[in-house]
């Protein structure tokens, strides 16, 4: 093929990049509006925060800084909790568990190479509520969660 020019070639190609014009543009002038009003919204409530004093309570690298309820289920998934809240993360969700009266649980530390397996294992043998633990059943996550059964919550009468 040759370099030469083909007239209709090239009307077709110049409409084709204008019509991915027309399809790109809005969403780059809503990337810049979102980015534009982010800012003025992180303004505004780093400002908010400095008049009312709280900002030594306040991490300035957490982008989450306000608390997250978790709904829950008998399950706790611990791929989005960062290592060194892992004990408090399960010890609380233990507590909770048998609180509600919650007698088998499943705690999914991942397979790995088994550092929170062991980190929830060890949390698991010391705690008083709880009556065994091991392996989840494979379609539940094998060797990647742990099942673990709590005592009944005894009754106030």
């Amino acid at each position: 093929m040759t370099n030469s020019f083909v007239p209709g070639v090239y009307k077709n190609l110049e409409a084709r990049v204008e019509d991915t014009y027309h399809q790109i543009m809005p969403f780059a002038f809503l990337r810049r509006w979102f980015r534009d009003r982010s800012q003025e919204f992180t303004q505004r409530d780093t400002s908010d925060r400095h008049e009312d004093g709280d900002d030594e309570n306040v991490d300035p690298d957490n982008p989450f800084p306000d608390v997250v309820i978790i709904p829950f289920r008998d399950f706790l998934d611990l791929h989005s909790i960062p290592p060194r809240q892992v004990r408090d993360v399960v010890e609380g969700y233990l507590d909770e568990a048998h609180r509600r009266g919650v007698r088998i649980v499943r705690i999914i530390h991942g397979k790995g190479i088994g550092v929170q397996r062991e980190m929830v294992r060890s949390i698991l043998s010391s705690s008083d509520i709880v009556v065994e633990f091991g392996d989840a059943p494979p379609e539940f996550g094998g060797w990647g969660a742990t099942v673990a059964r709590l005592k009944a919550e005894r009754r106030k009468q």
